[in-house]
């Protein structure tokens, strides 16, 4: 995910149900491979620019003080991508429920996060990359 700057916010207070990042994206920049997840809610909060969100239904332009949320379990895949000139920047959160898995739907890739806290990719027949 070259271009894309994580700062991992809520690791600097300990917390364990919900993550926060302030993630920004230089020009061209994804926040990540369009995607869902099983277990986790996700919602995004825009500062500065003007990201694009990727979902099933299309693309649609965010601008500073919009929002968006994604339910677990629902199976929309989604994204940002910076197709703008100039850097966005946004909080992400999402909880940290056990046993969540994600799933790439563009892509021969899946996510399972394991009992350590780690996310193991595989691909979607469930061997290891």
């Amino acid at each position: 995910m070259a271009g894309r700057i994580k700062r991992p916010l809520g690791d600097l207070f300990d917390l364990i149900n919900f993550g926060v990042n302030l993630t920004t994206l230089k020009p061209g920049a994804l926040s990540a491979l369009r995607h869902w997840h099983t277990r986790q809610d996700e919602f995004i909060y825009v500062l500065e620019g003007n990201p694009t969100l990727l979902t099933d239904s299309g693309e649609t332009v965010l601008s500073p003080g919009m929002c968006a949320g994604f339910k677990a379990g629902h199976p929309d895949g989604h994204c940002l991508v910076n197709r703008s000139d100039r850097d966005v920047v946004y909080l992400e959160v999402g909880d940290r429920t056990p046993g969540d898995a994600g799933f790439y739907p563009d892509e021969d890739l899946q996510a399972v996060l394991g009992a350590s806290g780690k996310w193991e990719f595989l691909r979607k027949d469930g061997s290891r990359y």
